[in-house]
């Protein structure tokens, strides 16, 4: 005997009978049978790539994290120091450790996870040529279109990595200059003389003058007239010199001797001695204006007279001249001079006169 089961309302194809019914559903369990087991390792294989991909993610991502707050650790150690307060740039150092391991991080997430999401899909048996030609395509595309924020991001990290400037210093950009208030991996905030804060890209960093790294110099120019003694300047300039490298703070702005390197140039109304000191980086300014200072009190105690510029010539009022309102002498006032005879009226001829 047997049965029929209706298929669902608005079919037009003809009743399946209920042995049919039993006959596809054994097919499908031995469909089921024979493949579930491909399905449970496809299952397994994905579970255990995404696993390891994120342990090995939190692993990298915590010894990078380690890594950088021993940095942090050890330069504020350092900066408690003495000497290391005046070598070391905490907040810089800090800065440029944490972008590091901000690109660093990124990189290792971005790697890490784009490799095990290709090896899942790869576990489904999907073609992946397709998609990694479609990738390149939009990456290029992506390129081009983004390639002056792809410029500021590599400037940026390359400009960390090789520790060119950081918080603190002082640098010369090109398109703008000042004391470094930020570093990013695509602007740099600046702070001019003036306080204004100038946002530089770093793409747009053609060039870069770093004014706080090693040494700075001093250089002063002294001016004095051609007939003073320039045995007697230099011992002045030396006194000056050797009081300032023995007092508070500028024995620590000082690293090296205050030196008198000569005459730099001889003029007729003067001549100029150039002095020059070797400071620590940013103070080059500040010692300059302190030598100025004490080179001009000195001379003023010891009678030397500082010449600043050629002074201008002082013109004396003088009494007029007398003859000025006299008018020269004319060529008519003589009647007998050739221009009073050509000017002369002629005289009527004598058969008119009778």
């Amino acid at each position: 005997m047997s049965w029929s089961v209706p298929l669902a309302a608005g079919s037009a194809s003809d009743p399946v009978t209920l042995d049919e019914a039993a006959d596809r559903a054994g097919d499908a369990a031995s469909w089921v049978e024979e493949n579930w087991v491909t399905w449970l390792s496809i299952g397994l294989r994905m579970t255990l790539i995404l696993v390891i991909a994120l342990v090995l993610r939190h692993v990298i991502r915590r010894a990078l994290t380690k890594l950088i707050d021993r940095m942090n650790r050890s330069v504020q150690t350092v900066e408690g120091t003495a000497l290391g307060g005046l070598l070391v740039n905490a907040e810089r150092r800090r800065q440029r450790s944490e972008a590091i391991g901000s690109v660093l991080r990124s990189v290792t997430s971005f790697l890490i996870l784009g490799t095990a999401a290709l090896m899942m899909l790869g576990a489904l048996s999907i073609n992946l040529a397709p998609l990694l030609a479609s990738a390149g395509v939009a990456g290029v595309a992506l390129g081009f279109g983004a390639r002056n924020l792809v410029t500021d991001f590599l400037s940026g990290v390359f400009m960390i990595l090789e520790d060119q400037y950081g918080v603190g210093d002082t640098i010369d950009a090109g398109v703008a200059s000042g004391e470094v208030i930020e570093v990013g991996l695509r602007v740099t905030k600046l702070r001019g003389d003036n306080g204004e804060i100038w946002y530089v890209r770093n793409g747009e960093v053609k060039r870069i003058g770093n004014l706080s790294q090693g040494w700075a110099t001093a250089a002063v120019d002294v001016m004095v007239r051609p007939t003073e003694d320039l045995e007697r300047v230099r011992t002045v300039i030396q006194q000056v010199a050797e009081k300032l490298a023995k007092d508070d703070p500028w024995n620590e702005r000082l690293w090296g001797p205050v030196e008198v390197l000569g005459l730099d140039s001889v003029l007729l109304d003067s001549v100029t001695v150039r002095v020059s000191a070797k400071t620590m980086p940013g103070q080059a300014l500040r010692v300059e204006r302190e030598l100025r200072w004490r080179i001009k009190l000195a001379f003023d105690e010891a009678g030397i007279r500082i010449v600043g510029g050629v002074p201008a010539p002082v013109e004396e009022e003088s009494a007029p001249d007398p003859s000025a309102g006299v008018a020269a002498p004319s060529a008519l006032a003589s009647p007998t001079s050739p221009q009073s005879v050509a000017a002369s009226p002629l005289a009527p001829p004598p058969n008119l006169a009778k």
